[in-house]
């Protein structure tokens, strides 16, 4: 059962900053106008430059003076990208005589009906989830060190490709640049990673999550795949297989294209090409859908060959935190006909292969996802909330109004600054007694979304900061290589050509598929005014 986002009183936006709610308004509104300006192919590249520097200018820039390793700068903290970036200095005090931690997992967890977006389907909730797996990943050794990562800080598909050169090596066909595959049901899958509950000789190497918990018939419907994460749900495997179906395809277009060229040349020419489709993607398609704006993004490789941002990606131990959007995923999947509980969802490629891609892609498109905010996360993910309130007291993160005037809000001086939601004051007065004691990972979460936006305000602009900085600086996006050197004229071909989403999925489909609905925004969705 689910509920649609309640109306709520008006939001006290005297904090909001008068600069604030001017670019706010003017963004917002004029409709009319901002569609003419993107008729003009040049006038839309200098707007779209302008505001991505805005956007990523309201923060200071990389590289930043601390990391996780400790709270001053050394060579090592500047330089050992297995600690965490961090955009403020550890603040002891932010988490000195703090609740207990299961008294603020409460404010986020759902206590019945899924509160649903007006906006995002569940499609952007897969993708978001899918997509940040990629460069956002925690240190996974025993015991854990919550400072730590196991990322390589870039949008390389790694959730494809795997982490390093040999685990590629696993799941490559050895031919024609192609990845292993397998056909079910007339459509092309990755291979099986394990026989009788046993990984294959083949895969030695590969690791999957939680792999000794699972039943024997759990591990034999796992997928071989680059990543450790793909198998853990279904819509981290839909996305997966669909890239992997893209990267497959490329590569058959260049064998057809460059026959002379080897297995290597070919692999690596189709993956550079697929990154950047899914650079195009996450811009155009991805943050257009987060940004409330009349105004539509797109990766322009060749604006910012100067900006005062264009440093090496690091990720940031904030920017891990604030994408725990547990709060997107229904209680219930609807898949086909039936509806099927979250933890069925879990290591269970089966509900893919059953129901195809297609089809799959359209019932998260027709499901509505859940509103990113306090009381709304399933009680399945109740223990990851707990989790990610712990590691970001354990790294000494600073206060939410410290991260406001980090990124250009004046700071709160009252909770109905924060929400219009009395629910949401009361919780957070009972617990904290005062703003200035509440903490980053709930303040994120307890503010309003932003009208036609699926993010809160705070939130929305450290999304902003980090998807831009990261996703323009990627090296295949440089000036030096964005040429058909790099990618094979044809593959240049295919990265100016208009790519969405939807397109990926209907041309890789079987023959005669019919077209799916393939959208992260609600069909019923409509602007609001402001």
């Amino acid at each position: 059962m689910t509920t649609e986002q309640a109306p709520m009183g008006r939001r006290s936006t005297a904090r909001d900053g008068w600069s604030n709610r001017l670019e706010t308004y003017v963004t917002t509104h004029f409709g009319p106008v901002w569609n003419l300006v993107q008729k003009s192919r040049r006038l839309r590249r200098v707007i779209n430059r302008v505001l991505v520097n805005r956007a990523i200018l309201k923060m200071p820039t990389r590289p930043n003076p601390l990391s996780t390793m400790a709270p001053y700068t050394s060579w090592a903290s500047l330089t050992d990208r297995t600690f965490d970036s961090r955009h403020l200095p550890p603040a002891p005090e932010a988490t000195r005589d703090v609740p207990a931690v299961e008294r603020v997992a409460k404010l986020l967890a759902r206590n019945g009906p899924e509160t649903v977006c007006s906006k995002s389907t569940v499609l952007f909730a897969y993708f978001a989830q899918w997509f940040t797996d990629g460069f956002l990943r925690s240190d996974r050794s025993v015991p854990k060190d919550p400072r730590k990562n196991a990322s390589n800080h870039e949008i390389d598909l790694c959730q494809l490709y795997g982490l390093t050169s040999a685990v590629t090596q696993l799941i490559r066909s050895g031919k024609d640049g192609l990845l292993k595959s397998q056909l079910i049901n007339g459509e092309e899958f990755p291979p099986y990673l394990c026989e009788n509950g046993v990984i294959k000789p083949e895969f030695q190497g590969l690791d999957v999550v939680e792999f000794n918990e699972l039943t024997v018939e759990q591990k034999n419907r796992l997928f071989a795949m680059g990543s450790d994460r793909v198998n853990t749900q279904v819509g981290f495997g839909l996305l997966n297989v669909l890239f992997f179906r893209e990267h497959n395809r490329i590569a058959r277009l260049l064998v057809a294209e460059y026959p002379r060229w080897d297995d290597e040349r070919i692999f690596c020419t189709a993956r550079n090409i697929l990154n950047v489709l899914l650079i195009k993607i996450v811009v155009g398609e991805y943050i257009n859908h987060i940004a409330p704006y009349h105004f539509k993004f797109f990766a322009d490789p060749t604006a910012f060959p100067n900006g005062p941002w264009y440093r090496p990606n690091w990720m940031a131990i904030e920017f891990n935190l604030l994408y725990r959007w547990h709060s997107l995923i229904p209680s219930t999947f609807n898949i086909g006909e039936r509806k099927i509980p979250v933890g069925e969802t879990m290591f269970n490629n089966e509900i893919l292969t059953s129901r195809g891609l297609g089809p799959m892609f359209e019932d998260a498109s027709n499901q509505p996802a859940g509103r990113i905010g306090l009381f709304n996360t399933d009680g399945t993910l109740y223990d990851i909330e707990v989790q990610s309130i712990l590691q970001a007291r354990e790294v000494q993160v600073a206060s939410y109004n410290d991260y406001r005037a980090n990124c250009r809000f004046p700071r709160v001086t009252d909770f109905n600054q924060i929400s219009a939601d009395a629910r949401v004051q009361q919780a957070l007065r009972d617990l904290y007694g005062t703003v200035d004691r509440i903490e980053y990972y709930v303040g994120i979460f307890a503010e309003d979304l932003r009208p036609n936006s699926a993010l809160p305000p705070l939130m929305g602009r450290m999304v902003g900061v980090d998807a831009f900085s990261q996703a323009l600086t990627n090296p295949l996006l440089a000036s030096r290589v964005f040429n058909e050197q790099t990618f094979s004229p044809l593959g240049m071909a295919m990265i100016e050509a208009p790519t969405r989403l939807s397109d990926l999925v209907q041309r890789n489909l079987p023959p005669g598929a019919p077209q799916y609905f393939v959208s992260l925004t609600r069909r019923d969705w409509r602007r609001s005014p402001g």
